[in-house]
């Protein structure tokens, strides 16, 4: 998996896209405890998020690869009126 965008959402939440067409939502919060990750708890900081491909990455040397990311990502729905019986 190749990540192509990376849109930060409110309360800690990424979506992403892939390269492949896929998107998802990959939800920060368990990670802000592990040291590594602490300064991404300021919303400013975290928001400066970058995609390197393969993986993404703070300017605080935090980072996680797209292989995590892909096993815990929530897959993105559309909402759509599906209550034709």
């Amino acid at each position: 998996m190749i990540i192509k965008k990376i849109t930060v959402l409110p309360d800690h939440v990424l979506q992403i896209e892939t390269k492949d067409g896929m998107s998802g939502i990959f939800d920060m919060k368990p990670y802000l405890s592990l040291e590594a990750f602490i300064p991404l708890r300021d919303p400013s900081y975290f928001k400066a998020v970058k995609s390197r491909g393969y993986y993404i990455e703070w300017q605080c040397g935090a980072d996680l690869s797209a292989d995590t990311i892909e096993a815990r990502m929530k897959p993105h729905t559309t909402s759509k009126n599906n209550s034709k019986r």
